[in-house]
């Protein structure tokens, strides 16, 4: 069976707003993160995360990411899709893995915590 390159993407632990997510922390976050990354390789994934921290355009950050790997799938965080905020950044996302990944599903969690599943869905 082919391993399947998958990619993480989100905002950086440093640039989410937490008054937005009562309960979850920068420490939180990045828990959930590396957690997610090791239980895609339990499942046999080939996991990589791009986060995005405000300095740069998050679709430039993700097309020259995309311009390495043919991925497999990609997920796009919860923390962009969700937040009102973020929305203008959320469709220069999908459209950048529409352009530079045009093999590659798309999927979205709910939140850090159901990372792996979201690729189960569709990697």
């Amino acid at each position: 069976m082919k391993i399947q390159r998958v990619l993480i993407t989100g905002l950086h632990p440093s640039a989410v707003d937490y008054s937005r997510w009562p309960g979850l922390t920068a420490e939180k976050l990045q828990a959930a993160i590396d957690h997610s990354g090791d239980e895609l390789k339990q499942l046999g994934y080939a996991p990589e995360v791009c986060l995005f921290d405000l300095k740069r355009p998050a679709e430039a950050v993700l097309q020259e990411k995309l311009s390495q790997v043919a991925y497999d799938c990609v997920m796009i965080g919860a923390g962009v899709r969700t937040d009102k905020e973020h929305f203008f950044m959320f469709e220069k996302l999908v459209n950048a893995v529409h352009q530079y990944a045009p093999q590659a599903r798309i999927c979205f969690n709910t939140g850090p915590f159901d990372t792996a599943a979201a690729f189960q869905r569709w990697a």
